[in-house]
């Protein structure tokens, strides 16, 4: 006679639970499997039965249904366990940290993730594990640029002012140039590297086609954006850039452009008294981040000139002037932001940052 399985009594919402669990997809399938073994002995079906049904041992079955007797449905999860001891203790995290305020080896400028754990003799991998728990990227870093214009705080409120709260009806406008854009020719294609993944190769050797200037203007609200190429990068030249700006829009219309302190862009009165409609906001000096479309003119480098390869300024001057056209499709306003990086935040120690 086969053997029964001790009666497990539940009451109907601790059932219901287990029910999920053993239809569920998604739980794990040991969780499953252990919720199905319980649902089984409560049914009172044989262990027999129950070994056949699910491919189990009985004493799996009776492991799983006494913890569900004895501490219901939170004794299908697995019981805390020790696991293995560790390997690095906290004399290795704080040998890393040591490490690194001593002066890196054989003439590195900095330490690395290599140069630590041949230092210390451990596993580069136990290195990078605990300098990612640690938040620590010796590989990048950030800069700063401190303005010394005197007239900072209004020039930048004013500028924030226009990103921020425009005025009513107007048109803001950031505009830079970008200037000496070379034309340069090289190979360019894919590689197979060593490990058999596929990237991006180019040759080092180039000729150089000359150059050419762009001039840009990104309209804040809308994002779109209007470029000229030209040769030269003078004062007519920016002039004549804001004419074809302004042609776009109603003689009525304000616009507030934003640029630079380039001296091209100063000694514009007489082009200003001809242009009541138009006025010009300068950015304090070294703080031309502070210019909106400095934004577009990183994405413009990226897609456009990063790894490319131009016949000549003809070439490179359509395909500046295609992408321009082709943005027009995608643009959209930037959300404009700047983390502020100053000097007082530099450390010459990194327990400094870290306690």
């Amino acid at each position: 006679m086969p053997r029964k399985a001790a009666t497990v009594e539940c009451d109907e919402a601790t059932r219901a639970r287990l029910q999920k669990i053993a239809n569920s997809r998604t739980i794990e399938a040991r969780l499953v499997q252990r919720a199905n073994l319980v649902l089984a002995c409560i049914d009172g079906h044989s262990l027999q039965y129950i070994v056949e049904e699910y491919g189990v041992q009985v004493a799996t079955i009776i492991k799983w249904r006494d913890r569900f007797k004895k501490t219901g449905i939170n004794s299908l999860d697995d019981e805390k366990r020790s696991g293995k001891p560790k390997t690095y203790t906290q004399e290795f995290e704080k040998s890393v940290l040591q490490l690194l305020e001593e002066t890196p080896p054989d003439g590195l400028a900095t330490w690395d993730g290599p140069s630590l754990a041949n230092r210390l003799n451990v596993s580069p991998d136990a290195v990078w594990r605990f300098l990612k728990r640690q938040n620590i990227c010796l590989a990048r870093q950030r800069s700063w640029c401190i303005s010394t214009d005197p007239e900072f705080s209004a020039k930048a409120a004013d500028i924030i002012g226009l990103y921020l709260n425009p005025p009513e009806r107007a048109i803001v406008i950031a505009v830079d140039e970008k200037p000496t854009i070379q034309a340069l020719e090289r190979r360019i294609g894919y590689v197979e590297t060593r490990n058999k993944k596929v990237v991006r190769g180019m040759q080092s050797t180039y000729k150089r086609h000359g150059t050419v200037n762009l001039f840009g203007a990104l309209e804040v609200a809308s994002g779109l954006v209007s470029g000229k190429v030209t040769n030269e990068k003078k004062r007519v030249d920016f002039l004549l850039f804001m004419d074809d700006i302004i042609a776009g829009y109603s003689p009525d219309q304000e616009l507030h452009i934003i640029m630079d302190n380039h001296s091209i862009h100063k000694k514009a009165d007489d082009w200003l008294t001809k242009h009541p409609n138009v006025h010009f906001h300068y950015t304090p000096t070294s703080a031309s981040w502070l210019n909106m479309v400095e934004i577009w003119f990183g994405i413009f480098t990226r897609k456009v000139l990063r790894g490319a390869s131009f016949k000549d300024t003809d070439d490179l001057a359509e395909r500046i002037m295609k992408y321009i056209d082709s943005y027009k499709e995608s643009a959209h306003p930037f959300v404009w932001k700047k983390r502020e990086v100053v000097g007082s935040q530099l450390r010459d120690k990194i327990t400094n940052l870290r306690n």
